[in-house]
């Protein structure tokens, strides 16, 4: 292999020559263990892309587990303590390097994912991740914050979404690093402050995807997340990272997977809210004209009736019906009074063959005395006695001689 230090800007060497150089060089560094914690675990169709953090400093590697090798992956996960047997492999076609393992074996769980683990749980006995304290999101809101990198591909995909779904929406953008050692500081600042002004209706925390270390660190924070858990305002988060959530998801009134699936699920769309609304007016008013279709029938049956339609009719019906029953009754009246008077003079009959009148009419009297006692023998009345006598046509007074 030619040396370097030969080449000048006037000879230079080929791209092919360095990634060569390169690759015989790394040939040389044979295999090595590793140890360290897994910060990235993504298991593809013919290989596992993994990440793997030093236990004391904040660096990494990336390894390349290879599934045709017959690797036994079962049971790891992010988070996990391992040792790996790597062998460190330089690809000349790309100039790119990898650690390829041929082992790989658990030693136990990571430092910082079992602190996260024991911080979720206390949490969880807390309540501050309970369903049953999720505020629900404005309808409509009037504006929204929003605490995102500045310049970054999450602010875009939040705007771009958001005004599509619905144009006059606002938007209170607080940028804050969204990584490193001062991000949970800083986000914390930007709720804080969104929190606090009464014009914000919902507030969006939105990040794009990125390693364990970037993403799940910084967002679970828990100084961050109980204040997150403290705000009034309802809060989504929107941090892109599918293999696992930071806290922040847990406490956040909603978790969006993405920070275009949080515009889409905090901004109602207009075009859909439009179509509901034509389509709720549509049956309100086929409602309303099947009403008035109704009524209308049911009133010209009404107005149908002869009873309104010619009313005269009626009356001359009722009439004629009120002459034959007066007719009628007339007719009864005279039947009864002629059976009552044939009655009353069949008892009159009667009671003149009984009454003594008819005795009296020929020629007899009957004697009373002066007490209206009827006498009924001679000896009763004494000489001098005032008597009454009574006659057929009336009565005659006299005395006993």
């Amino acid at each position: 292999m030619a040396q370097p230090d030969v080449s000048s800007a006037e000879s230079p060497r080929s791209v092919g020559w360095l990634n060569g150089a390169l690759k015989e060089w790394i040939a040389r560094l044979g295999s090595v263990w590793i140890e360290g914690e897994l910060t990235e675990w993504n298991v593809r169709q013919r290989a596992v892309y993994a990440t793997l953090k030093d236990l004391g400093e904040n660096t990494t590697v990336s390894l390349q587990l290879w599934l045709s090798g017959g690797l036994d992956i079962a049971g790891f996960k992010k988070g996990d303590h391992v040792v790996a047997h790597v062998k460190p492999d330089f690809w000349y076609a790309r100039g790119s390097l990898s650690l390829n393992v041929h082992e790989i074996r658990h030693v136990g769980v990571g430092a910082e994912w079992e602190r996260l683990l024991r911080l979720r749980a206390l949490l969880a006995e807390e309540g501050l991740s309970s369903p049953a304290r999720k505020r629900p999101l404005p309808f409509i809101p009037q504006q929204i914050g929003l605490i995102t990198g500045e310049r970054s591909d999450a602010e875009q995909d939040v705007l771009k979404n958001a005004r599509e779904r619905w144009p006059d929406v606002r938007f209170q953008i607080r940028y804050v690093k969204v990584q490193g050692a001062s991000a949970a500081a800083e986000v914390l600042g930007a709720i804080r402050a969104l929190d606090a002004d009464p014009e914000v209706d919902v507030i969006i925390v939105a990040r794009g995807g990125g390693s364990f270390h970037d993403v799940i660190l910084p967002f679970s924070d828990e100084t961050l997340v109980r204040a997150v858990a403290a705000a009034t305002t309802p809060l989504v988060s929107a941090i892109g990272h599918e293999q696992d959530n930071p806290l922040l998801d847990d406490v956040a009134d909603l978790r969006a997977s993405t920070p275009t699936d949080a515009a889409k699920r905090v901004v109602p769309d207009v075009a859909t809210e439009r179509a509901s609304l034509a389509q709720a007016r549509t049956r309100l008013l086929s409602r309303i004209t099947g009403l008035i279709a109704t009524e209308s029938d049911r009133l010209a049956a009404i107005r149908s009736r002869p009873s309104l339609a010619s009313p005269a009719v009626v009356i001359e019906a009722r009439v004629e019906d009120l002459a034959r029953w007066i007719q009628r009754g007339s007719d009864l009246v005279d039947r009864r009074i002629e059976v009552a008077t044939s009655e009353l003079g069949s008892l009159r009959a009667g009671l003149r063959a009984l009454s003594p009148l008819a005795t009296l009419e020929r020629g007899y009297a009957i004697a009373r005395g002066a007490d209206g006692r009827v006498l009924r023998s001679a000896a009763e009345a004494s000489s001098g006695d005032r008597l009454r006598l009574r006659l057929a046509d009336g009565e005659l007074p006299t005395r006993v001689e």
